[in-house]
Formats: structure tokens, sequence, C-alpha cells
């Protein structure tokens, strides 16, 4: 069954693509209410990105965009990060991005945390 209609479509597609990072949650980014959505929300705080950088949506408030998000992504969970209009993930890919330095490295390369430090050369 279809959740997402094409107004609904092109509101999502509009907002990922508007700002640079998208968080589509459950709660909000000072009060998070589920368990996966504070996770992410505590990787990003460790990885630095400012919280005026983050865009976020609460699908709770919200019940087409909860389940039309999912139909959006192909994704079956929420919490779904977006990063310069691109889907990166749920939670578990987050964690295992900011775990491996994978999401440092895309933070910086769009301009969400500083830019990495060169290597040291001896």
């Amino acid at each position: 069954r279809r959740f997402l209609s094409e107004d609904h479509r092109k509101a999502i597609d509009d907002a990922v693509h508007k700002y640079p990072l998208v968080l589509f949650m459950k709660g909000t980014l000072d009060q998070p209410q589920c368990g996966f959505s504070r996770a992410v929300c505590q990787i990003l705080d460790v990885q630095g990105v400012p919280q005026e950088k983050i865009k976020s949506f609460n699908v709770l408030q919200d019940e087409d965009l909860r389940n039309g998000i999912k139909e959006y992504s192909e994704w079956p969970t929420i919490p779904q990060l977006y990063v310069d209009g691109e889907f990166v993930g749920g939670c578990d890919i987050v964690l295992s991005m900011h775990q491996n330095g994978e999401l440092e490295e895309l933070l910086a390369k769009h301009g969400l945390v500083p830019p990495l430090p060169e290597p040291v050369k001896e």
C-alpha cells in the first residue's frame, strides 16, 4: 500500500535537497522520543555538527510523514539521515559509519564539521 502522495513526495524531496543535513526522527533534537533517534543525535553531537546545521523533522507529529518517509527512502525504520540530498541511513548505518570514520569524512566533505587535519608527514 502506498502512503506517499505526490505532494508529500515533493515536500520531502524539497526538504532533503534544501538543507545540507536532514534528520527524520522521533521527537526533537533536544528531546528525542526513542533510543535510536537519541543515538543519532548523540553521534552528530560527538562529531561536532552544530545544531543550527541540522534540519530535523519529528515524524511523531505527522502520520503521513512517518509512513511516507519510509516509502520515500525505501528504508523501513526511523531515524533517517540525509546529507546533501543523499540518504545516508538509519541508526545502525550511522553508528557503523561513526565507528569506522566514514561519517566524519562525509560531514567534513559537505562542510558540516571542520575539515579533517592533514596527516603529518615525517
